[in-house]
């Protein structure tokens, strides 16, 4: 993932361009684009998306958006999975969800891919706990780990039978092999 420019752009101008596929991130001034997404990884987003939010979307506790765009402070980031609480979902006078996300998700997941740069990424969930996000998890399909980052905390790397981090209003319990079994179909 390289600077799509390199000339420094403003936030705002930035925002005014056509969003491109896969998505662009707006990151220190510069434009990044993401990798495609491949099989292990969209399955993993998938998977996860979805397992969250039978837990909490009919409850109203919160809710997992794959791939939202939200920008906040001097960034525009693309989550693979942006978590938000229901009670910060911003919505549209009439009920709907908008398509801008001004703000930093609770939970933000991030699923590595090969081309991707560990720190780059690992910096995004760093700016998103800086901003007021209470929980990050980067995952790894290639060594099957989660690596979870709280704010004021040192990061936990956590794999096979290990129990990760939730938000702590989220009633769902998860280990690092229940997530990584998702990448055998039928499970």
């Amino acid at each position: 993932m390289t600077a799509l420019t390199s000339p420094e752009i403003s936030l705002q101008d930035f925002l005014a361009r056509p969003e491109t596929k896969p998505a662009s991130e707006y990151i220190n001034g510069a434009i990044y684009q993401k990798p495609m997404p491949k099989g292990k990884h969209s399955r993993l987003q998938l998977k996860l998306s979805n397992h969250i939010n039978a837990v909490t979307e009919t409850t109203q506790l919160a809710y997992a958006f794959p791939e939202l765009r939200c920008s906040f402070g001097n960034r525009s980031i693309v989550p693979d999975i942006a978590v938000f609480q229901w009670s910060r979902i911003p919505l549209e006078a009439d009920g709907e969800v908008p398509d801008n996300f001004l703000l930093c998700p609770d939970w933000t997941i991030e699923i590595l891919s090969p081309e991707q740069s560990p720190n780059r990424v690992t910096g995004n969930i760093l700016y998103c706990l800086e901003h007021g996000c209470q929980l990050g998890w980067l995952i790894d399909p290639g060594d099957r780990s989660i690596l979870i980052f709280q704010p004021n905390q040192q990061p936990q790397l956590l794999t096979q039978e290990d129990a990760l981090k939730i938000l702590p209003n989220i009633p769902l319990t998860l280990t690092a092999a229940e997530v990584f079994s998702w990448l055998k179909m039928g499970s």
